[in-house]
């Protein structure tokens, strides 16, 4: 099974993809690859999603791919199907720890609460996502789970801008964080794919 922490902290920044075209989608991996930006999140929000992390994971292997919005035990099966090394969800119940850990997925649930973080916890898992990371409190309060949750690692993603993500990533329990402002829809929509390789480098640059 995927090494979670290890892939969080090496990624560092992990662009949130909404593809609504499968044409689009390895264009978009090499783009952002090119940018440095190589772990990338497809969300199963669009029927073209499915499609498109197995294009990017067959024609781009430079790239990292994995799921995002993964919601039930399917979702996580197709990752394991497509040999995707992760697979986020917003949240985490029983029934989808049950159905990662029986599969063998790199899986990275959601949290956005205290309750929610020991519920995971006690599955064995020890990274999470924390989402929608501005709405639940942001930085305010993964610093608040600092003290009671140590052992506890977060990918914060929802209303991240390149302008606060430095700031995330400056919390000693935070070691990658998710966006989609690389990825804007108008810019996929028209193959303005350099603008977006522009945009990762200037984004990744602003993190060291």
């Amino acid at each position: 099974m995927t090494d979670i922490a290890a892939l969080l902290k090496a990624a560092r920044l992990i662009p949130v993809l909404t593809i609504e075209r499968e044409e689009d989608a390895v264009p978009l991996a090499e783009a952002l690859v090119a940018g440095g930006v190589k772990t990338l999140e497809v969300t199963l929000r669009t029927d073209a999603a499915r499609k498109a992390a197995a294009l990017m994971r067959r024609h781009v292997p430079d790239a990292i791919v994995g799921l995002g919005t993964a919601l039930t035990e399917e979702d996580l099966r197709l990752a394991k199907d497509l040999d995707l090394p992760f697979a986020f969800s917003p949240g985490g119940t029983p029934k989808l720890y049950e159905a990662a850990l029986r599969l063998e997925v790199g899986f990275v649930p959601g949290i956005g609460s205290a309750s929610e973080l020991m519920l995971g916890l006690e599955f064995g898992y020890s990274c999470f996502k924390l989402f929608p990371a501005e709405t639940v409190g942001g930085i305010n309060m993964l610093k608040s789970l600092g003290a009671p949750f140590a052992q506890a690692r977060f990918c914060p993603t929802g209303g991240i801008t390149e302008a606060t993500a430095p700031n995330y990533l400056a919390l000693p329990n935070v070691l990658a964080v998710g966006g989609s402002w690389l990825t804007p829809a108008a810019e996929i929509r028209a193959g303005n794919f350099a603008a977006i390789t522009a945009r990762a480098k200037t984004s990744l640059a602003k993190l060291s």
